[in-house]
């Protein structure tokens, strides 16, 4: 893409951006404006940290060729609104830190011998332990610069005998990966078991092994988890980036006949369709035409792709073909 190219759309960006941010509500309505906005502001965040400084530049550009007055001044504000200045990794890693602290603390005084109903046979001591391995796998991966894969059950764990020191063990690991990541270069090439084959996939996979571990341990004690909407629609699209890339997934999948299905969050106006049949997969950003659709909350719809939530459960809206729903389904079942 040329730079002229490059340098009209961030300033059509800008001044489309601008005019819905400063339009008076009798010229459009508010709520349409927020959700215009919003929608903007998810795309934005989902660009690698390098292509969101880029886009800032060329915004300030835009706006350092207005004249001086309100509107430049509104032009000069957007980067900073829409956070694009900011560092993904080390946001992705923040949040990290907060939900690990959120899963430590509603673990450790629970009988490790408790079962958790979403995971049928783990019990919080399986439940907690696996998630510390994953902690321990990834942190030796990144600091490894692995080239190649290397299995968890190669990586020492130094796991506690007791299971009741598993949540202290899981918080001491998780701070270890945590310093690993923040102090390499997102950038970095290596092998990752996912479609993005840099050190800046594995904060973003941590993340939701995170939301989707705690929400394991809140359902299986009463508590109903708590998503927020854009980190929920942002798991969706990182579950279907990788879907592919999981090698126990891929034939299943390649064995769905014919279909579709269309997922769309009702809190944020977001939506997803998937196609599927004849060994083939992709999906899109979009309220497309599909053979079975689910509108939800996002929270709601990504536990259902990860299979925490029943299509069944009345909080979900369901159009078109059941069968073809529940084939994908079933056959992306993690």
């Amino acid at each position: 893409m040329s730079d002229a190219l490059l340098n009209a759309l961030a300033e059509a960006l800008a001044d489309l951006v601008t005019s819905i941010d400063t339009c008076d509500d009798d010229v459009l309505d508010p709520d349409t404006a927020v959700k215009w906005l919003e929608t903007t502001g998810y795309l934005l965040d989902r660009l690698s940290p390098a292509d969101r400084r880029a886009l800032s530049l060329l915004m300030r550009r835009a706006a350092a060729r207005q004249p001086d007055g309100a509107w430049r001044d509104d032009l000069l504000r957007i980067p900073e609104e829409f956070g694009l200045d900011d560092d993904q990794h080390e946001l992705y890693c923040d949040a990290i830190e907060q939900l690990e602290r959120r899963f430590v603390q509603t673990v450790r005084d629970v009988d490790p011998a408790t079962p958790v109903p979403s995971c049928p046979g783990w019990t919080f001591a399986d439940l907690v332990k696996h998630h510390g391995t994953t902690h321990r796998w990834m942190e030796h991966l990144v600091r490894t610069r692995a080239a190649e894969r290397v299995w968890s059950r190669d990586v020492p764990l130094d796991l506690p005998e007791n299971p009741a020191a598993y949540p202290q063990w899981l918080a001491g690991s998780a701070e270890v990966t945590l310093r690993t990541l923040r102090g390499i270069d997102p950038e970095t090439p290596m092998w990752s078991h996912g479609a993005d084959q840099r050190v800046r996939f594995f904060p973003r996979r941590l993340l939701f092994e995170a939301v989707i571990h705690l929400a394991d341990a809140e359902i299986a004690l009463g508590i109903e988890p708590r998503i927020a909407a854009g980190t929920a629609a942002d798991g969706i699209e990182e579950f279907l980036e990788n879907l592919p890339h999981y090698s126990w997934i891929a034939d299943p999948l390649a064995a769905l006949a014919n279909g579709s299905v269309r997922l769309t969050a009702t809190d944020t106006g977001a939506a997803w369709t998937i196609s599927f049949g004849g060994g083939g997969f992709a999906w899109t950003k979009g309220d497309g035409s599909a053979t079975a659709g689910v509108k939800a909350t996002a929270g709601d719809l990504l536990l259902l792709v990860y299979g925490r939530l029943r299509a069944d459960d009345a909080r979900f809206g369901i159009s078109g073909d059941r069968a073809i729903l529940d084939a994908w389904l079933a056959a992306t079942a993690l």
